[in-house]
């Protein structure tokens, strides 16, 4: 095939080729130059209103409204080449006309401008934080800034400067390092976003905390899988017996007292503090949790804080560290100091026993019946919610250190059976109002998973036969007392859509405390946990019941002449012994049927 011979022109022709060629090169620069102009005046140009906005597309538009034939003569030129540049431009145009309307904030929208829609761990070691807003708010500059704050802070700290920064727009995100474990760890931090106004940061957003602290966790221990709900505070003297029970829980307390030291022992550095946990104490939960789960059994632990405030005073509330007659004292979310101690303490105790050979605990139970401030959770009298965000911050520090260290965790509160009894009178807080409180608290930052531990003791708590008329239960939310009898009424609650977990479903709930006294006789005490076992089962929303207890104090039996366990103190098994023992298995029926008498029906 005889190759085509390329047309050479010289003279005049080859001259306007030449000029042609350069004139279509100077108008693809100008063109590529006017759409780099524009997309630097999108990211880099100040604030401006809607019609300004709508001027700057109309010109860039009209500058591509004439043919660009008109531009070259289309034997020498290639429409393709000024096509694709035209087309470019036009894009470019198109994203100007959409982009977000820019905003005058006030006073009263400029707090809230801006939501942080997620605030979660990604990739194990990074922080996303996304940011939505109903257009782009007026400030100095193009950028919107986004600040840490403690968990004991309330606003920007001055003179803070920011963490990070990115150009405004209606959805964004921010990401960060986690710096999980260092000094400088994001882990307990919740994070504002802000913009400059006046040449001042203004934050525009409420502030949240990160929601999935799971995400970086080396373990993920839920729990086994059980049939039952049964089980108990137990008898560390006689473990062996749990077996013949046939229990599926056991709730075990750990007094910080116990476990801390101020030297030697396990040294444990978190948060760029070393910390020293007692050997001894810690060998001996090794063993018991070791030996429960060799069971079958899951562990409910309950952290109490009762450390000394002389030789730990970073544990306690700066407030609570004064003369007091609890056994227990506010944790302390309310110092850097505070917030290291208690992160340490859940990472510590939650990475021993989550799959580390040391044994395993499933549920963990921050503080005893939170709401009676002067017997079990001591800190100075203050209203309701001070008392109450107090212990919210302290709570939202031990639920990531937990689940930062085992996914599958499940981290509760325990409130006592005082529903709306108005024990303000007394010095402590009813159980509704601290519930409220805590989680309109926990949803306005961030919502969380975190789980109920209720006590539906009677009241008073020798009232063994619950199902008996009394002034202080009725079967509405206002009852002043939440029992056995009318447990419906905290379950039915915990369904209301303020209440449900971030999934929008119902929150784990356990009765990490029940029980009745034998003080009025063995049979009454078995036929009280018969009816109020089956009751539990009906309900459907207990995850697990820890009956209390399998021995009896002799201090309960003393101070309250509450005689509680299935057993007595020399050993002696009661009536209820063998209720409980069969109450979950096809000898039910034969065990609980002497109860139909007494309580008056059959159930």
């Amino acid at each position: 095939m005889k190759k085509k011979k390329r047309r050479i022109h010289s003279g005049a022709k080859a001259r306007k080729n030449r000029r042609l060629v350069i004139l279509s090169g100077i108008v693809a620069v100008l063109a590529s130059a006017f759409v780099l102009g524009m997309i630097l005046f999108v990211i880099f140009g100040m604030d401006k209103g809607n019609d300004e906005d709508a001027e700057d597309v109309a010109l860039f538009e009209a500058s591509f409204a004439e043919p660009v034939e008109d531009l070259y003569e289309s034997e020498y030129i290639s429409p393709d080449t000024i096509r694709a540049i035209v087309d470019g431009g036009k894009s470019v145009a198109d994203e100007l006309s959409k982009r977000p309307a820019t905003v005058e904030m006030n006073a009263d929208t400029r707090s809230s401008f801006a939501t942080i829609s997620e605030c979660h761990i990604v990739d194990g070691g990074k922080v996303q934080i996304d940011v939505t807003s109903e257009g782009i708010p007026k400030s100095d500059d193009k950028y919107y800034y986004l600040f840490e704050e403690t968990t004991y802070q309330d606003a920007i700290p001055e003179g803070a400067e920011p963490l990070s920064k990115i150009y405004k727009d209606d959805e964004t995100s921010f990401t960060i390092n986690l710096n999980k474990g260092d000094a400088s760890s994001k882990l307990f931090s919740k994070f504002t976003v802000a913009v400059k106004l006046g040449g001042e940061y203004v934050s525009i957003s409420h502030a949240k905390y990160i929601t999935n602290p799971g995400a970086c966790a080396s373990y993920n221990y839920s729990g086994m899988k059980h049939t039952s709900i049964k089980g108990i505070l137990p008898d560390p003297l006689r473990i062996g017996e749990l077996t013949d029970l046939g229990v599926s829980y056991c709730a075990y307390n750990i007094p910080l007292s116990h476990i801390l030291t101020t030297s030697g022992g396990i040294a444990y550095s978190y948060g760029g503090v070393t910390y020293h946990f007692n050997k001894g104490a810690i060998d001996t939960y090794d063993y018991l949790f070791k030996r429960l789960n060799s069971m079958g059994i899951d562990v409910a632990a309950i952290v109490l804080n009762d450390a000394s405030t002389s030789a730990y005073p970073d544990l306690t509330h700066p407030d609570a560290r004064g003369a007091s007659s609890a056994p227990y004292r506010m944790f302390n979310g309310a110092t850097d100091g505070g917030v290291k101690a208690c992160a340490a303490v859940g990472s510590f105790l939650a990475g021993r026993y989550s799959g580390s050979g040391h044994g395993n605990v499933s549920m963990w139970i921050i503080a005893n019946e939170v709401n009676a401030r002067k017997e079990y959770n001591y800190m100075p009298y203050v209203d309701v919610n001070t008392y109450t965000t107090a212990f919210v911050r302290c709570f939202r520090v031990f639920y990531n250190a937990i689940k930062s260290q085992n996914a599958g965790a499940k981290v509760y509160f325990s409130i006592d059976q005082r529903w709306t009894l108005n024990s303000e009178k007394t010095g402590d807080y009813d159980a509704k109002d601290f519930l409220d409180i805590f989680a309109s608290s926990i949803n306005d930052y961030g919502n969380i998973d975190w789980g109920l531990a209720a006590h539906p003791y009677s009241y008073p708590n020798g009232n063994t036969a619950f199902w008996k008329a009394t002034k202080y239960t009725n079967h509405d939310v206002s009852t002043p007392v939440i029992s056995m009898d009318n447990l419906e009424v905290l379950t039915n609650y915990m369904q209301r859509p303020e209440m449900l977990d971030s999934s929008g479903n119902v929150r784990s709930i356990i009765l990490s405390e029940m029980g009745y006294s034998s003080s009025s006789g063995e049979t009454l005490q078995a036929a009280a946990f018969a009816y109020a076992y089956v009751k539990m089962e009906q309900n459907g929303y207990i995850d697990a019941l820890m009956f209390s207890r399998q021995t009896d104090a002799g201090d309960e039996i003393a101070a309250l002449g509450l005689a509680l366990g299935l057993q007595t103190t020399g050993g002696h098994h009661k009536y209820i012994y063998n209720v409980f023992k069969y109450i979950d298995t096809d000898k039910r029926n034969d065990v609980i049927s002497f109860a139909y008498d007494i309580v008056g029906k059959k159930f």
